[in-house]
């Protein structure tokens, strides 16, 4: 029998173009886990037979450019076993290719998801789980330390109230400019949070001034005192240094960035790689977001080739003539280029 990613595969390479479209379902929105308990169900409480899964293109589309990534490159599962886990990984691998959908989707919720980032509930037999929500809070936010960066920072003001600091991140949030430059939006943003910089320090401090005597006369509740303290707040006015960011873990095998607060007239190129922390990015998929049935959606390549994924539908896997427009974009996925 044939992986998942196999069949995948063979239908790109054997596509007719007036067939674009895989064979079959590919990770369903939603999902239906029948549970086989035996008589010990008669003593639980609360008592249900099967699990239904409710809005799981929070996740769907995740999970299925994870699975594209860990069998593109064969280095990355093991890396990526450091950070997830190799149980996780292995049980993920194997319940895709054998086309366990609702079981892969419960493996992501139970093992790596919180309690309190969805809702649940009985009705009749069923628990349902429902994960309407943002596909960063269910998906991205879950991924461990595997995106965490630092950066550090140093004033030159030695009155500075806080002259050095350091900023950590556990996910990669890119948040576009500002002021609108000429060139690339996105490689102008990425490079604003990873490369390093001077800018004047935005910190506060208070400045202390004296009263004299006089100024103490005129004011009973200072009488005794020939000097009072008083602080007035000022920006700092120095100059802070930022270092480069970098991952505190060494270079993930892929990363997401989360572009959910970009405008689609902000999107018009969307660069193929990126230079993060002295490390080559390629581009391999993107999220979609449509605000209007706030419904996710993916796309991804695979062999060079870019297929979009919409669990929603009933043929959910279609093979683009060209790379998709990234106009609803809710995040891009890059993975780490192969050193040579």
């Amino acid at each position: 029998m044939k992986t998942l990613f196999e069949e995948i595969k063979a239908s790109i390479k054997n596509n007719y173009n007036q067939d674009r479209s895989f064979w079959r379902p590919v990770l369903p929105w939603g999902g239906v886990f029948t549970i086989k308990a035996g008589r010990k169900a008669v003593s639980c409480t609360p008592l249900y037979v099967e699990i239904r899964l409710k809005n799981t293109c929070t996740i769907d589309g995740f999970l299925m450019l994870l699975y594209v990534i860990l069998h593109e490159n064969e280095n990355f599962p093991r890396e990526l076993s450091l950070h997830l886990g190799r149980e996780f990984i292995d049980c993920f691998l194997y319940l895709m290719d054998t086309y366990s959908f609702t079981t892969v989707k419960l493996l992501w919720i139970w093992d790596k998801m919180e309690k309190q980032q969805y809702k649940s509930e009985v009705h009749k037999a069923s628990l349902i789980i429902d994960l309407f929500g943002n596909e960063h809070d269910n998906f991205t936010k879950n991924l461990e330390n595997l995106m965490s960066t630092i950066q550090e920072s140093y004033c030159s003001n030695w009155r500075c109230p806080i002259r050095v600091q350091e900023d950590q991140q556990r996910t990669i949030n890119i948040n576009p400019p500002q002021e609108i430059p000429h060139g690339n939006l996105i490689r102008l943003a990425v490079d604003e949070l990873f490369c390093s910089r001077i800018e004047l320090c935005e910190e506060h401090g208070y400045n202390k001034t004296l009263v004299n005597r006089n100024t103490a006369n005129r004011h009973p509740q200072l009488t005794g005192f020939f000097l009072h303290s008083s602080f007035r707040r000022k920006r700092c006015g120095g100059l802070r240094e930022f270092s480069q960011r970098v991952f505190c873990h060494g270079a993930p095998p892929f990363v997401v960035l989360n572009m959910q607060h970009w405008k689609s007239e902000d999107l018009a190129y969307v660069p193929y790689y990126l230079d993060l922390s002295d490390h080559k990015y390629l581009l391999e998929g993107a999220t979609l977001f449509n605000k209007e049935e706030h419904h996710y959606s993916a796309a991804f390549q695979i062999d060079g080739h870019w297929m979009h994924y919409d669990g929603l539908r009933n043929v959910n896997l279609i093979l683009l003539n060209k790379p998709p427009e990234f106009l609803l974009l809710s995040s891009l996925v890059y993975i780490r280029a192969t050193e040579k």
